[in-house]
């Protein structure tokens, strides 16, 4: 078995730094205040054994495991819990067993979950659960014992509490199996329906796909005809598309000479046009230099009429500035004569304080001195009287004290001479008591009277469940064989309605077709289709617009060759077909057909059985192409032969299902037989367990009787003892209180000293007070020396600032002033300059006009000479225009034969220069006009088209649809086997779960009787299984009688008692399976001291018997003492856990040792 070592923590919820719980033999308690992070320590090991409920971590998302930050520290992204186990003895799986230490750890991420590892290796959640279960213990396991598990299991049902039983026994998941496995059945049953459903299906559509692939034949020789139709149809279109671009060849050659004459007209033209064109710039430049020049001018004049007016603005702001300037030296003059008297203010200010403080340095000395001398006789008074005070309370606590050890003793004294008469009366009570002889012998021979019952009942049930199983596989056998009847019936009907359908179409028609008077020879049918057609189609009623009419056969009818018989020997028709069948030759092959037709009369024809077709005149039908006349009469030739097999696999199915049905019934029979032999027999382990307990109860009263009193003598004993140490103690506690001294003495010297302390107090106060008062006042002055100095200092930057702004001022009034005197003298010249511009103005304006006219006596001449290149022009480009047209006319003619060739590539797959051999017809012959064979291609087509949608790959889909069928057949094979075998593993889950089931009913009751008297000093209990004869679907009922009570279930029981109970049940499931680890979270809380000892021993004896390893979690003081070694969870910072530790064994020895 794994042993495990060690549990450490990082991240994981309150325990932010790393933490390491060591988990050694013995018991390992874990303390703590409310709130402190305990119950974290059992969750990280829960979840590091695979638990995968959030909600179970008390938390809504599995991240909620990570420490998600305080005020003082920033939240984690990851947690990790790793367990360490101990391998040594080599239980571990095989594929962790190559290690004598494992290292099991859980990790987890913010948005990335978690993963599991082994000694570093990456594993699956699945092998986590799996190592925990073989050791018999798990995140879900009953060692995990907390309070509100011990809540869930007295609350809950009784079915509900026969999954502790189920763990103990270990088949903790076979109901979760078994349902799984009845799925499975019920799963594979409704996929074998399915199978024949499709099986069926498959079959009828393999019928149509041989249907079509005879049509796919006819479809192809008819395409092998309109391939030719269409080579002969091509070669004409392209021998005429190549005579039409011969002609238009020729005329793009004489239209592309005349555009040579045109073209030499047109090259004279635009040579006079270029020379009259380049005289044009020359002249445009000219004229475009004089109006440029005159636009300067006229721009000249406009700025010097605006440098007019800005002088004039330029002079208006120098005057503004100059009497803005003069204002603000007047106010700068005014500034510089304030700072200078606020300077001469302060300097006095400061002259003044300087005296006064010289004046009271003494004063504040004096003072100083008078408060520390009284300081020092408060502090020597208040010490003496502390010092009396302490004396006198500890002598007065310790005189209190012996007064109430004297009550208590005194009431112990009465609490155990009460005692002593309560053990006489009980003493006496038991010892006139005396369990019977008589009463244990009759117990024992009635358990031997139902051990035999039961063996008799446990033999008829082996039979029961014998002669059930016999009886299920024939049910089985019945029920596979009735299947396959009730498949065969299915496929036949859907045939069957398939066939209907199709022979439906004139049934409700005013007039019937002839072909459904009809009764042919199976085997003939192609035979009278390929004779009749669609002649079978119109109705024998006279009053159809299209029918048979009835005549007389011929007196001299014409005899048919020799060889051949009439087809009226093998079709029973209506009168009206009599002439038409009487004249109609049959033969058994083709052959014979071929070589006895040029014997036919007029009017005969030949028919074989195969569907081919000779007349008389030579028209010709090769037995290939079937008829719908044809494919009628054979389906309804089929349907005749179907309804016939039909009947008679109907009449196999009923039988079947009687058999099935009797089969069941014999089934039924069988299994109310072995119910009913269980049930003799559970009732019987049950009234045989009533027996036992009563024996039991019989042998644990004269046990209980002999303790009892063995256990009253001894308390007589210890009580007697404890009367007379009481008595000693009250004597020894009255003599040291006598020798205590009286404190009044030393009271009335505390009254003096606190008299004197409060007149030192006053005159203390009064020197602090005249002291601070000096203080004060020389910290103010030096707050105004440090203020008046700040203050002078910022007048004489304010009047250093004046003096430079004035300067500037001054300054900037100079500056304004030479430029004043210069905007005054500048008007006089603009005047020069205004005189000078107006003459090369009117020189510009007639230089300009000189220029314009030359330039418009040019563009005249150009204007002339442009229309004549145009009228060239023009002649050249009609000749250019038929020049295109023909040169369109050409590529016209050479894209239709490039069309012509893609079409017979489109259609063809060949060259043009193919055709006359994909067509077989002789070029030099007489061809056929374009338009007769367009209508011999439509024609084809048309009767291509007729025969509608065909399947090309019927052949293809037919095999695939065969194998497909051939696959089905196995797999339906496949599943009858599998379902054969999953009942049987049903079977054998019931019956093993039933026997390890009772097995571990029997170990966990044993153990709950030995551990609920253990637990409550006496009294008896049992468990029974209740609301179901079959122990899987019965529930686990509790029935317990503490010392005093009688019998009664667990949810009548007081608190404690529920408590009690809940633990002796969950530690006898623990006895019979033994854990590795317990945990116990709290489950003493409940619990008083007298049950906490008797817990704590239980907890002792458990600890040293075996291997498991106890972590307890606890808050009572009995608990914590009986620990090995104690841990203490702590919270010195808010919401951060801390663990410490104490090895309580360790510390004894030592303590020892000492």
């Amino acid at each position: 078995m794994l042993a495990f070592n060690k549990l450490r923590l990082s991240g994981f919820k309150s325990f932010v730094e790393n933490t390491e719980l060591p988990i050694e033999l013995g018991l390992t308690g874990v303390v703590g205040p409310n709130g402190c992070g305990k119950s974290n320590l059992v969750e990280a090991l829960r979840w590091v054994m695979g638990e995968t409920s959030a909600k179970q971590m008390r938390g809504v998302g599995m991240e909620d495991v990570i420490f998600g930050g305080t005020s003082n520290r920033p939240p984690r992204n990851n947690a990790e819990v790793i367990l360490t186990l101990n391998n040594q003895d080599r239980s571990a799986p095989a594929q962790f067993n190559d290690a004598d230490e494992l290292d099991v750890s859980r990790r987890i991420e913010l948005d990335k979950g978690s993963n599991y590892r082994v000694n570093g290796a990456d594993v699956r959640a699945r092998d986590i659960q799996l190592l925990f279960a073989d050791s018999a213990t798990g995140a879900r396991s009953t060692a995990l014992v907390s309070q509100g598990r011990i809540g869930a299991l007295i609350n809950a049902k009784p079915k509900e509490r026969r999954g502790i039983l189920e763990e103990a026994a270990g088949i903790t998941g076979l109901h979760s199996r078994r349902h799984e496995a009845e799925l499975r059945l019920r799963g594979a049953e409704t996929n074998l329906e399915r199978l024949d459903d499709i099986l069926v299906t498959l079959e009828s559509q393999l019928a149509g796909l041989k249907k079509q692939a005879r049509q796919a034949s006819r479809y192809r020789n008819l395409s092998d005809h309109i391939r030719k139709a269409e080579a002969t149809m091509f070669y004409l279109l392209w021998t005429h598309a190549e005579k039409y671009s011969f002609e238009v060849e020729k005329k793009l050659v004489d239209t592309s000479s005349q555009v040579g004459e045109l073209t030499s007209h047109a090259v004279h033209a635009a040579k006079q046009h270029t020379e009259c064109s380049a005289l044009i710039p020359n002249l445009r430049q000219k004229e475009a230099e004089a109006g440029a020049k005159l636009h300067r001018l006229r721009v000249a004049q406009e700025g010097l009429e605006a440098e007019e007016q800005r002088l004039c603005n330029a002079t208006g702001q120098t005057i503004s500035q100059l009497q803005q300037l003069e204002s603000d030296m007047k106010r700068e003059r005014e500034f510089a004569g304030d700072a200078t008297a606020a300077i001469e203010q302060l300097t006095a200010e400061i002259s003044d304080i300087e005296t006064s403080r010289e004046r009271e340095t003494k004063a504040r000395l004096t003072a100083e001195q008078d408060l520390s001398r009284a300081n020092q006789i408060v502090g020597e008074i208040e010490n003496r009287l502390m010092h009396l005070t302490e004396e006198v309370a500890g002598v007065e606590a310790r005189r209190t004290s012996l007064g109430r050890r004297i009550e208590e003793l005194t009431q112990q004294q009465k609490r155990l001479q009460d005692r002593a008469g309560s053990i006489a009366d009980q003493r006496s009570s038991l010892e006139a008591e005396s369990p019977g002889a008589e009463e244990l012998n009759l117990a024992e021979r009635e358990l031997q009277d139902h051990q035999s019952r039961l063996s008799k009942y446990r033999h008829q049930l082996s039979e029961a469940e014998s002669a059930k199983a016999e009886a299920e596989e024939k049910s089985r056998i019945s029920v596979s064989v009735y299947h396959e009847a009730q498949a065969s019936v299915t496929e036949l009907q859907t045939e069957e309605r398939v066939l209907e359908n199709l022979l439906s179409t004139f049934e409700h028609d005013l007039f019937p077709p002839v072909i459904d008077a009809l009764d042919v020879t199976p085997g003939f049918e192609a035979a009278l289709g390929a004779a009749l057609g669609d002649d079978l189609s119109s109705p024998t009623d006279e009053a159809a617009p299209l029918h048979w009419r009835t005549l007389p056969l011929f007196l001299n009818m014409p005899q048919l060759p020799q060889g051949t018989q009439s087809l009226s020997e093998y079709v029973i028709a209506p009168k009206a077909l009599a002439r038409r069948l009487a004249q109609v030759g049959v033969t058994e092959t083709d052959a014979q057909a071929r070589a006895a037709a040029p014997q036919l009369c007029q009017g005969q024809r030949l028919v074989s059985r195969q569907g081919g077709l000779w007349r008389w005149d030579g028209y010709t039908i090769s037995s290939q192409a079937a008829t719908p006349a044809a494919t009628r009469l054979e389906q309804r030739n089929h349907l005749a032969e179907l309804r016939a097999n039909l009947a008679d696999l109907k009449r196999a199915a009923a039988e079947a299902a009687s058999r099935r049905d009797k089969a069941r019934e014999i089934d039924l029979n069988a299994r109310e037989t072995e119910q009913s032999a269980r049930k003799y027999v559970i009732e019987t382990e049950q009234a045989l367990e009533v027996v036992r307990e009563k024996l039991t109860i019989v042998k644990e009263r004269a046990t209980q009787h002999s303790s009892k009193l063995s256990a009253i003598i001894e308390a007589k004993e210890h009580n007697d003892l404890d009367i007379i140490d009481g008595l000693q103690a009250i004597d020894n506690t009255k003599q040291e209180l006598v020798g205590t001294p009286s404190p009044n003495a030393d009271r009335l010297q505390i009254n003096k000293h606190r008299e004197e302390l409060e007149q030192q107090r006053t005159n203390q106060i009064a020197c602090r007070t005249s002291h601070e008062g000096l203080e004060r006042r020389a910290l103010e002055r030096n707050q105004r020396l440090v203020a008046i100095t700040d203050e002078l200092i910022l007048w004489k930057r304010r009047q250093s600032d004046s003096s430079r702004q004035f300067e500037s001022l001054e300054s900037r009034y100079k500056q304004l002033k030479v430029e004043l005197e210069r905007l005054e003298a500048a008007p006089a010249e603009l005047n020069v300059q205004r005189t000078t511009l107006l003459e090369a103005l009117d020189t510009s304006e007639l230089q300009r006009t000189k220029a314009a006219n030359n330039l418009q006596a040019g563009e005249i001449a150009l204007l002339e000479a442009s229309k004549k290149m145009r009228e060239s022009e023009t002649a050249l480009a009609g000749a250019r225009e038929n020049r295109v047209r023909a040169e369109g006319a050409v590529d016209q003619s050479h894209q239709t034969c490039l069309s012509i060739s893609e079409r017979v590539y489109d259609k063809l797959s060949c060259k043009p220069e193919e055709l006359l051999q994909i067509s077989q017809v002789d070029p030099d012959k007489n061809l056929p006009s374009l338009e007769m064979t367009e209508r011999r291609v439509e024609r084809l087509n048309r009767e291509r088209e007729t025969m509608g949608p065909v399947n090309l790959r019927a052949d293809t889909e037919a095999q695939e649809m065969q194998e497909q069928i051939d696959s089905l057949a196995s797999e339906h094979a496949d599943l009858v086997a599998a379902i054969d075998k999953l009942r049987q593993g049903i079977s054998e889950l019931n019956r093993e779960g039933r026997a390890r089931l009772l097995a571990s009913f029997k170990e966990v009751d044993r153990h709950f009787q030995h551990l609920f008297v253990r637990l409550f000093g006496g009294g008896q209990a049992h468990l029974a299984l209740t609301e179901s004869g079959d122990p899987l679907d019965a529930g686990l009922e509790i029935m317990a009688s503490p010392p005093g009570k009688k019998l009664q279930v667990l949810t009548l029981l007081s608190g404690g008692e529920q408590a009690l109970t809940a633990l002796s049940l969950l530690f006898a499931v623990f006895l019979t399976n033994p854990a590795p680890i317990c945990v116990l979270d709290e489950v003493d809380a409940p619990l008083d001291d007298a049950n906490v000892d008797r817990f704590c021993k239980l907890l002792d004896e458990m600890s040293n018997s075996n291997q498991t390893r106890f972590l307890v979690i606890t808050h009572h003081r009995m608990t914590m003492a009986r620990m090995d070694r104690l841990f203490g969870v702590t919270m010195s910072e808010r919401g951060v856990s801390q663990l410490v530790s104490v090895d309580l064994q360790k510390a004894t020895e030592l303590r020892d040792i000492a």
